[in-house]
């Protein structure tokens, strides 16, 4: 639960004449975590594809690009149907001719609407001038310029120009269409316009090749692209039954042709001789008996199946190995005589195992595999976010399940905000296919209840108090509630709050210096247990002993010792006036000795040993988040409802008739709220109760969410977790599209 699940490497050794089943077999498994390897073995090389890989990689490229080109999803495969090599070659090329004709017959036309477009859209200045588009070009004598400008700016430019002996301009808004009479000497060509509007700012037009008006030619371009919008649905309306009917065989396609292009691909990870083949690679331990009886079952012929190593959760390369006296290669080595009961000739090649008698072809480490109850599984997204855990380390995702939705809770604290989010997460959780929304909707559910249970305890439901006030005689019912501390009356409960927000951060950090200290035991020894963790136990319990003691209690904050003592100052009447003065002493000393052993095992870091009171005092946020939400849940309200004080209390107003009432009693009105004020303010008062409910239930995310994240990332994680694990990737496939049960197609 608090550890991965354990992992073992083992060694699979047959002959080349039996790889192709030993693939088949722990492919079908999915379960051999493989080994890359790494060169490092005399008299081995690296292993090669099997043949027809390149084959099978390219039909996989064509079939994904006619995947693409259709538009198919998972969710249009049908029925799982039984795909082979027979099938695929036969229907493959006749269905990619198909789609490849038709997908270029929709590019060409697509092409061409573009191209229409693109010239309706360039003869539109012209349509404004009034003439036909073969006025504008093809005269011996005259120059001719279209483009756009201002027409006075061009006209005093021409006047002037002496290669011009004369020009006529006609507008169409800021279309200008220029004719001019070149002078003698001149040729009669566009240029000669252009060159003289050099100094102007002008933009010069194309003119279509056509005879038509603008209109016309507009119109024909517009029936042409008709016409051609009229192919293309009927292409695409054949598309769209190719699709359905090849979606199901090109998702199976894919399938089969991935899972071949795995099996194929394979031996790149193997270390190889001429005939012998070794494969390692990492698989839960309670699995390795399943994987040894499956290879001896399956594959006729030699191979060989050796638990190599037997990982122990520690971080510094150690690895417990397992001799289990069967006759089999324990130690990893592959020498002459384990190649010979396969059949197979190493060329006299060696593995010379090392001191312990182990070796591996790389020292890759073992990968991840979580072993979290099913209740927190959804909180292994909020660990990724962070990072994987490694194997070495512990896995704090119960622990977050423990303390997050516990903490979001507190700061929410409101049975309808609570009711809201366990409905968002229930929509995540089962409207969604992907893994991390699920996650996400768990979450929230956990969250949204413990939000819920506090809402109970607060008495609270959207700011309001049904229990308390302001209806407790239509009731007729009482109730046990805690005070958030925002009613003037229960004060106190603010400053308890932040106290035991600061006692939760001690809990919380006294935690993960626990997990880190038996880290670090288990890694280096006891001494540096002490030295590197037990230092951080003894300063963070020792420096708050001495705060909460009698100790100099003049310098310190009175509320600590009054909130949960006797009299009116405090909030719940536990008998807790503060620690003694020999607890203060003894704290202090312990403090002092933690300072020490810290600077003894690390003295670069004698400048923090005030971060055990820093980390602490961070966990106030919770206390600040739960006050700043329910201030701001009662502003909505106070704004829709209105609200008045009687004995140190407010009190929501909920009709017109009770504000009336109120004021001839001379009440004291804090504000007269918008639903007390006809039939406009009740529409306004919905809306602002709607909207501004809307707003604290998304800060609800954006505060409590991140508070409660970053005290769990920041303040938690940092004292024993760094993450990084690899994540447990086996070697195999889950089937979504195929079977090789005949029976299931």
């Amino acid at each position: 639960m608090l550890r991965p699940e354990r992992m073992s490497k083992v060694s699979v050794t047959g002959s080349k004449r039996v790889i192709d089943d030993v693939i088949e077999a722990v492919h079908a498994l999915n379960l051999l975590d493989l080994s890359d390897y790494d060169g490092s073995w005399e008299g081995f090389e690296g292993g090669r594809s099997l043949e027809s890989a390149e084959e099978t990689n390219e039909q996989l490229v064509t079939v994904r690009a006619l995947e693409n080109t259709l538009g198919i999803e998972d969710d249009d495969a049908g029925q799982t149907r039984i795909v082979d090599r027979e099938e695929l070659d036969a229907e493959l090329p006749e269905l990619r001719e198909r789609i490849n004709e038709l997908d270029d017959q929709r590019g060409e036309i697509e092409t061409r609407i573009r191209e229409i477009d693109e010239e309706i859209e360039a003869v539109e200045p012209f349509a404004a001038l009034g003439l036909d588009l073969d006025l504008l070009s093809g005269y011996d004598s005259l120059a001719v310029l279209v483009g756009q400008g201002d027409r006075d700016t061009v006209a005093a430019e021409l006047d002037d120009e002496e290669t011009i002996q004369r020009f006529e301009i006609f507008t169409g808004g800021d279309t200008q269409a220029i004719f001019a009479q070149p002078a003698e000497g001149h040729a009669a060509a566009s240029e000669l316009i252009a060159d003289a509007l050099v100094g102007v700012e002008f933009t010069t037009l194309s003119v279509p090749d056509a005879e038509d008006s603008p209109e016309q030619y507009v119109a024909d371009l517009e029936s042409e692209k008709e016409t051609l919008e009229a192919e293309l649905g009927e292409i695409e309306a054949e598309l769209e039954t190719v699709k359905a009917e090849s979606a199901g065989f090109l998702l199976a396609a894919e399938e089969y042709l991935t899972i071949e292009a795995q099996k194929k691909e394979a031996p790149l990870s193997f270390a190889t001789t001429a005939n012998a083949f070794v494969a390692e690679g990492w698989i839960p331990t309670a699995r390795y008996e399943e994987l040894a009886a499956t290879l001896a079952d399956d594959v006729d012929g030699p191979v060989d199946v050796d638990e190599v190593e037997r990982a122990q959760f520690k971080s510094n390369g150690q690895a417990h190995v397992e001799d289990h006296g069967d006759g089999g290669n324990a130690g990893g080595a592959v020498d002459a005589e384990t190649a010979a009961d396969a059949e197979a000739a190493t060329d006299g090649g060696e593995v010379v195992a090392d001191g312990s008698g182990t070796v591996t072809m790389a020292d890759d480490g073992p990968p991840v595999v979580q072993g979290n109850p099913s209740a927190s599984k959804p909180f292994q997204v909020l660990i990724e976010a962070f990072s994987r855990p490694k194997y070495s380390e512990f896995d704090p995702t119960v622990l977050v399940f423990l303390t997050f939705p516990a903490m979001f809770g507190f700061m929410i604290g409101d049975v309808g905000y609570g009711v809201l989010y366990m409905l968002i997460g229930y929509v995540l959780y089962t409207r969604f296919d992907a893994s991390a929304f699920k996650s996400l909707g768990g979450v929230a559910l956990w969250a949204g209840g413990f939000t819920a249970i506090f809402g109970v305890l607060y008495d609270e439901v959207f700011g309001l108090h049904p229990f308390a006030e302001p209806m407790p005689e239509l009731l007729g019912v009482g109730f046990l509630t805690l005070h958030k501390g925002l009613k003037p009356y229960y004060a106190e409960w603010a400053l308890a709050w932040f106290f035991v927000s600061i006692l939760v951060g001690v809990l919380h950090l006294n935690m993960g210096y626990i997990l880190s200290f038996i880290e670090d035991y288990n890694l280096h020894g006891p001494k540096e247990a002490v030295l590197e963790s037990g230092s951080w136990l003894l300063m963070l319990n020792g420096v708050w002993a001495f705060i909460l003691s009698d100790l100099f209690r003049a310098q310190k904050p009175e509320f600590m010792f009054t909130v949960f003592n006797e009299g009116s100052d405090a909030a719940v009447a536990l008998g807790f006036g503060g620690f003694g003065e020999t607890v203060g002493i003894v704290g202090g000393v312990a403090f002092l000795v933690g300072s020490v052993l810290l600077g003894l095992g690390e003295p670069m870091e004698i400048p923090e040993v005030l971060n055990p009171l820093v980390n602490a005092l961070s966990y106030t946020r919770l206390a600040a988040v739960l006050l700043a939400k329910a201030g701001t849940a009662f502003a909505v309200n106070l704004i829709v409802f209105g609200a008045y004080f009687n004995e140190g209390n407010f009190h929501f107003i909920f009709t017109g008739s009770e504000l009336s009432q109120l004021q001839a009693e001379g009440a004291e009105i804090m504000f007269a709220g918008l639903t007390t004020s006809g039939t406009t303010g009740l529409i306004i008062g919905a809306l602002v109760l709607l909207v501004g409910h809307t707003v604290v239930l998304a800060l609800g995310v954006t505060s409590a969410g991140l508070q409660a994240v970053r005290l769990e990332y920041v303040e938690f994680f940092g004292k024993f977790y760094e993450g990084g694990g690899r994540q447990y990737t086996p070697f195999g496939y889950e089937r979504t599209h195929t079977t090789t049960d005949e029976s299931s197609s």
